[in-house]
């Protein structure tokens, strides 16, 4: 090989480099935006959290007073651990802890669909797992990642990270619309009317019906897609859909936006890894 063809290897594989550093940028803001918003809601304490904590054989008072209790932690220690210096093993306990909070919702009576629709709470922490795991960034599991140096990422682990994202952009569309098509989610109508939606010459509740349906095929469709647009699409769906609450007047509304940013950069950095896939993954330059 000449001394050009190496200089080219090398050019490439900084820039691979560079743009797989970008990539953990989001990951980690949208875990740290989901633990701040639910942690905000503990300290402001919520009312719809007594049936989840209660489920434990918690009184109701005593769900109040642990409901600062967890949100503290959930801003002080998990959501500032990863906005400073990621540790795997808390990272494995954050996914396991939004897969707790998801599924406390159907025990509490409120549907399946609920948990379904809360993928990227327990999906994006462990995707953000991975991707240090992947990148060889994790050193123990105990031990804060390095954050320096080189990110590469073999092809097989760029398409195993893709398939995780699917799933998590799968689950909170396909969750987020039979909420709305099937479910008495009266919220989706309030936020709905925050824009006036009404005045189309429809019922919010058909409206809303309808919008479930679609939810649910863009969902269906996120598992076979590999088109760039569509997923630049769901990444303005999502954000979109999810500002209502900016523009409403529901309760903790700016808290209720933000824990919900796993839902907005699980297609943000799918579209980057579909990037990258096309550019850079090939295993001859990862190794």
């Amino acid at each position: 090989m000449s001394l050009r063809g190496l200089s080219m290897d090398k050019a490439e594989r900084d820039t691979s480099s560079a743009f797989m550093s970008a990539i953990h940028w989001p990951l980690r803001i949208g875990v740290v935006m989901e633990f701040v918003g639910h942690g905000a809601f503990g300290i402001m304490t919520k009312a719809g959290w007594v049936p989840y904590i209660t489920v434990f054989g918690f009184s109701e008072q005593t769900a109040w007073k642990l409901m600062p209790v967890i949100g503290t932690m959930d801003i002080f220690f998990f959501a500032l651990s990863v906005l400073v210096m990621p540790i795997p093993a808390l990272l494995i306990y954050m996914s396991v802890w939004g897969f707790i909070t998801a599924l406390l919702r159907p025990l509490a009576g409120e549907g399946i669909w609920e948990s379904v629709e809360r993928s990227y709470n327990f999906g994006m922490p462990f995707c953000l797992f991975y991707f240090y795991y992947s990148t060889k960034k994790i050193r123990g599991i105990l031990r804060p990642v390095k954050q320096r140096g080189p990110f590469c990422m073999h092809e097989k682990h760029v398409k195993m990270l893709m398939k995780m994202l699917k799933f998590v952009m799968a689950g909170m569309l396909i969750g987020h619309g039979a909420l709305g098509a099937f479910a008495e989610k009266k919220i989706y109508l309030e936020l709905y009317q925050s824009i006036a939606l009404d005045k189309l010459g429809y019922d919010l509740e058909t409206i809303k019906v309808f919008i479930g349906y679609f939810e649910i095929l863009l969902g269906i469709l996120c598992l076979s897609s590999n088109w760039l647009y569509f997923f630049v699409f769901i990444f303005f769906w999502k954000t979109g859909t999810e500002f209502l609450y900016i523009l409403s007047n529901v309760y903790g509304k700016v808290w209720e936006f933000n824990e919900r940013g796993g839902g907005y950069v699980a297609p943000l950095v799918f579209v980057l890894l579909l990037m990258y896939s096309k550019n850079f993954a090939k295993p001859v330059l990862l190794k």
